[in-house]
């Protein structure tokens, strides 16, 4: 069952809440592992204290909206190289189904770089997901995964290279993922029995960034994962961290220092730490307008 209580997830006070903070997820069973990794479900938020932010994200999303005195809708996240802020206008929930590493041209018909850091309509797509959009928006989160799992099997055709290639995606997500002081890529090609060429190709098509970049997003992520889990930062509650416990965050992560992790988190986050974790960020936009494919 997804159910989540927005009050009782915050485990301290935030002045910017982000989307991960608030979603509540489970994994997608084991048989649609080869195309899902889970669903997550999104509550309605109503008068947020400050900014709502969509953090950066290596992977693309299909989002059920269910916004209230509207239609059902379903979109299509791309891989967010960004932070966005944002102030909605509406109050809206909605459930995310993330889709696994190497799925998105099978599920939605085009590579994932064709859908980096854009939103468009699901039923705009090519792919076979296109057509299940309908019954989807009419399901509740309990019983999504049920009809995935039977109607995906008989829709999906692979052949053996196209599967070899996913196998060789995910293991290369999984190692960058359990490294947060990064991995050569000519060590990991070679792990991998395939040129660093091809990896980066892999990479391209089957997430929509590069795997340096991939790294990027996955470290910034750590960080404000283990802000949110209680690891100190220093200062009073409200207060910015101090500097040594910047140092040992960008220890942690595998950064050459300090001022590393801020340029890093500064590129991704539209601001350096610091300031995120007081809430001065750029100032919240209405939800961005869709994109044309």
């Amino acid at each position: 069952m997804l159910t989540v209580d927005p009050v009782t997830t915050l485990s301290r006070p935030a002045l910017v809440v982000t989307a991960d903070l608030v979603e509540a997820t489970v994994p997608a069973p084991e048989s649609l592992r080869p195309w899902l990794t889970e669903l997550g479900r999104i509550p309605t938020i109503r008068d947020p204290a400050g900014s709502f932010a969509h953090v950066p994200q290596a992977a693309t999303t299909i989002v059920l909206r269910r916004q209230e005195s509207a239609p059902r809708a379903a979109f299509v996240i791309g891989p967010q190289t960004r932070a966005r802020y944002y102030q909605p206008d509406k109050p809206a929930a909605c459930l995310r189904l993330r889709l696994a590493p190497g799925a998105v041209r099978p599920l939605l018909g085009v590579p994932a770089s064709a859908l980096t850091d854009r939103v468009v309509r699901l039923t705009d797509l090519p792919g076979i997901a296109a057509g299940l959009a309908g019954e989807l928006n009419e399901l509740d989160a309990d019983e999504i995964f049920a009809f995935l799992k039977d109607q995906l099997p008989q829709r999906i055709s692979e052949d053996a290279t196209r599967r070899a290639q996913r196998d060789i995606l995910r293991s290369a997500v999984a190692a960058l993922s359990a490294r947060p002081d990064g991995r050569s890529m000519t060590a990991l090609a070679r792990e991998l029995a395939v040129s660093e060429r091809q990896l980066r190709n892999l990479f391209t098509a089957g997430i929509g960034v590069s795997p340096k970049h991939f790294a990027r997003i996955g470290r910034v992520r750590r960080i404000l994962s283990q802000v949110r889990a209680g690891t100190p930062v220093g200062g009073g509650e409200h207060e910015p961290p101090d500097a040594t416990s910047l140092a040992q965050l960008a220890a942690d992560n595998g950064y050459f220092d300090q001022s590393h992790m801020t340029a890093d988190f500064r590129t991704l986050m539209g601001v350096p730490p610091r300031s995120f974790l007081r809430g001065a960020v750029p100032t919240p936009s209405p939800c961005r307008p869709l994109d044309r494919i």
